[in-house]
């Protein structure tokens, strides 16, 4: 009988060993994957920057003297365009934006002596896209 007790005493601690072993072990394989609420943060505002960085990026681009002349000479409100800007979906912001860091790059590239037509063309062009996508969004 004490043999008995014995052995039924060992197969049951086998038996339950790997369940008290288990827990720890997800544990640990859990905290490996955990995310603090610093990095949530971070990722959370990332999207928030990123926006904030185009529309200054275009709105640099439309407050420079060479961009308020192509406007004023194309009959184009900046407030308009100003307001528009700040309507756009992040995806529009961001292509426009892209393209206007490129002019804009351009400019500080080499034309000293001002913008030729096919830059101010491509002012004009992007002001009249972002108010055109404003205006099909409504």
């Amino acid at each position: 009988m004490n043999v008995c007790r014995k052995w039924c005493g060992w197969a049951l601690a086998v038996i339950l060993l790997p369940c008290f072993a288990v827990p720890s072990a997800r544990a640990q394989a859990q905290d490996k994957h955990v995310v603090t609420s610093q990095e949530l943060s971070k990722d959370a505002a990332r999207p928030a920057e990123t926006r904030e960085a185009n529309e200054a990026a275009l709105r640099q681009l439309f407050s420079s003297e060479q961009a308020q002349q192509a406007l004023k000479s194309a009959h184009i409100d900046y407030s308009k365009v100003d307001r528009a800007v700040s309507q756009l979906s992040d995806e529009d912001l961001a292509k426009l934006a892209a393209r206007s860091r490129q002019l804009q790059g351009n400019f500080a590239g080499g034309s000293a002596g001002g913008l030729s037509d096919r830059d101010l063309l491509i002012i004009l062009i992007i002001a009249l896209l972002v108010i055109a996508l404003i205006a099909a969004l409504h």
